[in-house]
């Protein structure tokens, strides 16, 4: 049986805190925000170079606060965005923070650990998805971007758009205060609304549904 209320939340939080402890002692490092701010830069770049079904396929293999923190501003009209190395390295070095020549090194780090933690062949399945540029890049087999990614593209049909996008801006808005509590490094659960756990778990099943993803693939 499935935690609820605040046994849920304390799971939630307890495995997004596993995740990200584990990204940062791969740094060697105990700066927790610069592996929250690493995580949010990884899940986000890759996210946005996905196609739609090939996105909810990995948000699905997340926890539920980084799966929240993944879908946060994630727009499946505009996906795939086909941007390139030097792209993805502009966008991952704005968001984490870092000078752009550390994002193939914290990319490929990230990665790994990542992978680590997820079924088997999920993340070699989305980053399969990338340029050759760019998934060298991403999982560690260069060390610099090779050259800009091609022209955008048109997306998915817009009524299955359209209900992503609707299903994705409920869930960031149950998931918001939830992933503060990851990201401010809280433990307890004081002054979270416990019925947002519970409603962002059903809001993530549903982007599944409408990405045409089973639960549980």
């Amino acid at each position: 049986m499935s935690p609820s209320g605040g046994d849920a939340f304390n799971h939630a939080l307890h495995t997004a805190n596993v995740w990200v402890a584990d990204v940062e002692s791969a740094f060697g490092t105990n700066d927790r925000r610069f592996a929250q701010r690493a995580v949010r830069a990884w899940l986000h770049t890759l996210r946005d170079r996905l196609t739609v079904t090939a996105a909810v396929k990995l948000g699905a293999q997340l926890p539920e606060l980084l799966r929240g923190i993944y879908y946060d501003g994630w727009e499946p009209s505009r996906a795939p965005e086909r941007y390139g190395a030097e792209e993805y390295v502009r966008r991952f070095s704005t968001q984490a923070a870092v000078r752009s020549t550390q994002v193939p090194a914290i990319a490929a780090t990230v990665t790994e650990v990542i992978g680590q933690h997820m079924s088997p062949g999920q993340l070699a399945e989305a980053t399969a998805e990338l340029p050759t540029d760019l998934r060298d890049l991403v999982t560690g087999a260069t060390t610099a971007p090779a050259r800009p990614g091609a022209a955008p593209t048109r997306g998915p049909a817009a009524d299955r758009v359209a209900l992503l996008e609707e299903r994705v801006g409920d869930l960031t808005a149950a998931v918001r205060a939830l992933a503060r509590g990851l990201e401010d490094g809280r433990g307890d659960h004081a002054g979270i609304d416990q019925t947002q756990v519970t409603r962002a778990a059903r809001l993530a099943d549903e982007i599944l549904v409408a990405g045409g993803i089973q639960h549980g693939s």
